[in-house]
């Protein structure tokens, strides 16, 4: 708030505080002409008026709410909030700071959050005989303090807090076989990334199938915990600048021939000569993310294009639209608006779902498992 509309509303709360005083100061000191029998002199409708003093125990209640809004203003920013912090104090993150309203909506949520990980340790990790997982999320907690509040954090801080994530890795495979922890993490999935994955996580166009075995970033446990915890941010960018609408036309013909059903049945049979001309584009253009023969990299995020497993779909004119304007999408990280332990049971929960046969489907929905919800590197966005 500005220092004018925080002046301004202070001046206003003492303007009619002191009004109302002075009003009742005024109103009790007056001592109005009153007749021998204790009246003043009015009568209305057979009615009259006496002069009695006002009832101790509301003066007692006024003067009492007066006495409390001062304390207010002393102890909490009341009196120009943008200059005076007040005398009340809250705890966050280890630290005593004013109280404010944020600064205590951040500290209840970590007393609820403390109630939440000590459960967490008490009653999951260890029935889950993942205990050891304690002692790690403790080192990580301090890393992730350090880093949040260091202006210039050390150069390998972030390395030590990726390392300390990937530590959890066995004990999220341990959690992903416990009840508990499942039933906990399909609730954080629900709340939190059903609206994009969808209550079944087997996704939608342009958002991946969770169920299945192919992931643009790897399906281990310690693929998954990273894309939690950091996101990914994934880009396919267009080529029709670059190779034309001829080129275009001509690498997603090739790219269909790549994939089993011609990428859909309803694109009926391939031009072979596309697919000539297409395969020296795709050499020289796709192959850097995608492989020669491309089934994708997992460590660019570049999707298998030999599958039959399609994020935006695998109909001809999809395809080639893919190639003249990309793709582009956002998985957003949740370190911080989860933190450590849920993004544990969420990432069990996850893993739990994967097809883990190792045999890629045939034939698929429209979507492609990952842990983002849009491919990247994604010339076909498969």
């Amino acid at each position: 708030m500005t220092f004018f509309w925080s002046s301004w509303i202070t001046l206003i709360s003492f303007g009619c505080w002191l009004f109302i005083l002075g009003v009742l100061l005024f109103v009790l000191k007056y001592k109005p002409d009153v007749e021998e029998d204790g009246t003043t002199g009015h009568e209305y409708d057979g009615i009259r008026e006496y002069d009695k003093p006002l009832p101790k125990w509301w003066l007692v209640i006024f003067f009492g709410s007066i006495v409390w809004g001062v304390a207010y203003w002393v102890f909490f920013p009341a009196m120009f909030p943008a200059h005076w912090n007040g005398i009340a104090t809250v705890e966050v993150d280890g630290e005593t700071v004013p109280w404010t309203s944020k600064n205590e909506l951040f500290s209840e949520l970590e007393s609820n959050n403390k109630v939440f990980t000590d459960n967490f340790e008490k009653s999951i990790l260890v029935k889950a005989d993942a205990a050891g997982a304690t002692a790690t999320l403790g080192t990580l907690n301090e890393l992730q303090a350090t880093m949040r509040r260091s202006e210039n954090p050390p150069a390998d801080l972030q390395t030590k807090i990726d390392e300390k994530v990937a530590e959890l890795a066995p004990y999220v495979e341990k959690l992903s076989e416990n009840p508990n922890a499942l039933k906990v993490g399909s609730r954080l999935f629900l709340q939190n990334c059903s609206v994009c994955h969808g209550s079944n996580a087997k996704g939608a166009t342009g958002y991946p199938n969770l169920t299945d075995n192919d992931w643009l970033y790897g399906g281990e446990a310690s693929n998954i915990l990273t894309t939690l915890h950091n996101g990914r941010i994934g880009g396919m960018p267009a080529w029709r600048d670059q190779i034309g609408e001829d080129g275009v036309r001509a690498a997603a013909e090739y790219v269909l021939s790549l994939s089993p059903n011609n990428g859909s049945k309803s694109n009926g049979e391939l031009d072979q000569t596309l697919v000539n001309q297409g395969e020296a584009i795709f050499k020289q253009q796709c192959a850097l993310c995608h492989s020669e023969s491309g089934k994708g990299m997992i460590s660019a995020g570049a999707p298998n294009l030999t599958d039959n497993i399609w994020l935006y779909g695998g109909e001809r004119e999809t395809v080639r639209n893919t190639l003249r304007y990309g793709r582009a999408g956002v998985m957003p990280q949740w370190e911080t608006k989860l933190g450590n332990e849920r993004i544990m049971l969420l990432a069990a929960y996850i893993y739990s779902l994967s097809d883990k046969t190792g045999k890629s489907p045939e034939a698929a929905p429209v979507t492609a498992a990952a842990t983002q919800p849009v491919a990247t590197e994604e010339a076909t966005a498969n």
